[in-house]
């Protein structure tokens, strides 16, 4: 064998090694902040649950923007991680438009009551004790003054920038609420008087929430906190706690920071909060659709049973008509199955019924590479080549066939997805994934498995009887 093929042979095999790994039963990825537990996500219809189309509640002349629509799906999605439900998935639909799906859930009130959540975000005195992050509590409003929330001109930062800091101490155990009263706290300012909220890093690369404030907001904060030095200033939205920085400088510049133990993604996730407490724009359910689990269960086991009927009659196909290419493409579309899963399971893919068709239309694809390249393979074993120039022209000869259909695949795929994308149109997109992830293996397995083994095989062996071993 050739370097090249040798090369080639190695790769494969790892490739195999490495789903074969993926696919068992027991197999997770845990490596730094990269985890999967490798249990495939279904969709609504294969699973059952909830899907809400949320629509902002504004006169069709009113400008949203995009930045308004991101903020507003970043705190749906953390509105409904209370509701303890894995794999909540909320995606801007267009321009006015959120759709969510809810996996396993039917109760639609529950759902929307948690969405319609009010949004309060009030900054709460707590002393020295620091209550729980999660904690339930009464906000009282009464000291709270009528602010504006203008934006301040811009001033020119502090050399010493004042903070707010989330430090050990000011995490407290259960010891500190009893079960059977509600702590009441007087909020000294709400949300209102945040002007702007950002995320930005330290000297060392430590995250860090920047926060700036109305007029209103910073005469309360340069009174507050140059008397409550080393105290803890709660952050309560919707009257559960949040955040517990402790106060370690005045704040009398109306700028500020709050600092902890961030990773990008919490500090994004307060941030986000303090920005809107409420949201960016109002939205109303525009729709609401209740897949049952016993459908979704039916649908699931019916499409598996289709897929392996239709894969097995393909197959038997392919190894009465090619013989032994016909074999050796069997094994290139079983290993393209098991990439193709290892795939779904590494981003992960939401199968759903219109992507389980995507898949399968891509095996099918991956079949009509194969055939390609065998006609061509007889085609010139006719024509008086050799076996080993026959498999080098076929493959040469049928590329250009198979890389124009795959572009075209490619395409209209993406076209696909933006479609589903700008539309809420979830089906679409699933569809589209699956069809683009399946045609790019089905090109590897294509032209690199089938290839290969052919290679490797007519290097060994030399076939006397081309219509015992091509069926010509």
């Amino acid at each position: 064998m050739t370097r090249k093929i040798t090369t080639n042979l190695v790769i494969i095999l790892i490739v195999v090694a490495v789903v074969i790994w993926l696919n068992l039963p027991s197999s997770t990825i845990d490596i730094g902040n990269f985890q999967r537990d490798l249990e495939p996500k279904l969709g609504l219809d294969l699973r059952g649950g909830l899907q809400v189309v949320l629509e902002v509640d504004l006169p069709a002349e009113s400008e949203v923007t995009a930045q308004s629509m991101d903020d507003a799906k970043t705190i749906f999605e953390n509105r409904a991680n209370g509701l303890g439900v894995s794999e909540v998935v909320f995606q801007v639909a267009g321009t006015r438009r959120i759709v969510g799906e809810f996996p396993g859930l039917t109760d639609t009130e529950e759902v929307i009551s948690v969405l319609r959540q009010v949004g309060q975000l009030a900054f709460v005195p707590m002393g020295t004790t620091p209550l729980a992050e999660g904690t339930e509590v009464i906000v009282d409003l009464t000291q709270v003054t009528a602010t504006t929330t203008t934006t301040p001109e811009a001033t020119l930062e502090p050399t010493v920038t004042p903070t707010l800091d989330i430090t050990p101490e000011a995490t407290a155990d259960d010891s500190t609420t009893t079960e059977t009263e509600t702590p009441i706290l007087t909020a000294i300012m709400t949300g209102n008087d945040l002007t702007n909220v950002g995320v930005i890093q330290d000297q060392i690369g430590n995250y860090q929430i920047a926060f700036e404030l109305s007029d209103a907001g910073k005469k309360i904060f340069s009174d507050f906190t140059s008397t409550h030095i080393g105290e803890i200033l709660g952050i309560v939205l919707d009257n559960k706690v949040i955040s517990t920085p402790q106060i370690q400088s005045a704040i009398t510049e109306g700028s500020g920071v709050i600092q902890g133990s961030f990773t990008l993604d919490s500090a994004n996730a307060l941030a986000i909060q303090l920005r809107y407490g409420s949201l960016p724009v109002p939205f109303v359910v525009a729709e609401s659709r209740v897949v049952g689990p016993t459908l979704g269960s039916e649908s699931l086991e019916k499409s598996l049973i289709a897929g392996l009927i239709g894969l097995c009659i393909v197959m038997l196909f392919m190894g009465l008509y090619y013989r032994v290419p016909g074999l050796v493409a069997n094994l290139a579309i079983l290993i393209f199955a098991g990439i193709t899963l290892s795939v779904y399971k590494l981003i992960p893919v939401t199968l759903t019924l219109p992507g389980i068709a995507g898949f399968l239309l891509s095996t099918g694809s991956a079949l009509d590479a194969n055939i390609l390249i065998f006609e061509r393979l007889k085609e010139e074993l006719r024509n008086g080549r050799s076996v080993k120039q026959a498999v080098a022209l076929g493959f040469q000869r049928a590329w250009p066939s198979i890389r124009d259909s795959n572009i075209a695949t490619f395409i209209t795929s993406l076209i696909l997805f933006w479609f589903g994308s700008q539309f809420g149109a979830t089906i679409v997109k699933g569809f589209a994934v699956t069809l683009f992830l399946g045609i790019a293996i089905s090109l590897f397995t294509a032209l690199m498995v089938t290839r290969t083994l052919l290679v490797i095989i007519f290097d060994h062996v030399k076939p006397t009887k081309l219509s015992r071993w091509f069926g010509i």
